[in-house]
């Protein structure tokens, strides 16, 4: 199975288990309403707040790539989301038909190849963010949706294998919030003075092959006791 259409599985897993089979039509098992593109676009404003564009505060500011990257993953997973109910409500076809399709996408090819520094200032990265926010508010398809975020997943210094291994990082940290009372209210994010997504980004580069079963024991090792 190819790394795209294994995460938009480990998405629907993820999906039907948070909010419930059917999901896709728009309310959770208890009843809330779903819209994943608000979902998106907030993330969309919590990533740009990673850059240092306010000209009235921290002007000689750097950009904050590793939140940058979280802040995209984040938005990946609202983004495939998005499509697998876009294909399902619309009779577009099956995972493997989403999957196939993001693979023909233009700038898929180059999404896949080693990971290059952008050459964007910080404004023009910015903007590249708000053509993905623009293609969500005009409606515009699924397949430009997910060109619009590949664009953004690269500048932001990810390509496909990193962004498949943050990915699957958060879904399993997605997984263990909801497990420890993440719904409820009663989940705890701040551990040891850093937030839980800090500790996993760390579990990972401390060990590269570390299997989803194995991320998830070491976040149980790690969580403070509440």
């Amino acid at each position: 199975m190819n790394k795209i259409e294994q995460m938009l599985r480990l998405q629907q897993q993820l999906n039907d288990a948070t909010n419930g089979e059917n999901w896709e039509k728009g309310l959770t098992k208890n009843g809330k309403v779903i819209d994943w593109k608000r979902c998106t676009y907030l993330e969309c404003a919590e990533l740009i707040e990673s850059y240092p564009w306010k000209h009235w505060k921290n002007i000689d500011a750097k950009p904050d790539y590793a939140n940058i990257q979280i802040e995209a993953v984040d938005i990946w997973h609202f983004i495939m989301s998005q499509g697998l109910e876009d294909y399902k409500m619309k009779n577009l076809g099956s995972i493997e038909v989403l999957a196939d399709t993001i693979h023909t996408l233009p700038n898929y090819e180059q999404f896949t190849a080693e990971i290059t520094a952008t050459t964007k200032n910080y404004y023009d990265q910015i903007e590249v963010v708000e053509v993905l926010m623009k293609t969500l508010f005009c409606g515009e398809s699924t397949e430009n949706l997910m060109e619009a975020f590949l664009d953004v997943a690269m500048q932001s210094g990810l390509n496909l294998d990193k962004l498949y291994r943050l990915y699957v990082g958060k879904n399993i940290l997605n997984q263990f919030r909801q497990d420890h009372g993440y719904k409820e209210g009663s989940y705890i994010k701040i551990w040891n003075g850093e937030e839980d997504n800090v500790t996993m980004q760390r579990i990972l580069e401390e060990n590269e092959n570390v299997t989803p079963e194995a991320l998830y024991e070491a976040l149980e090792e790690a969580y403070p006791e509440g």
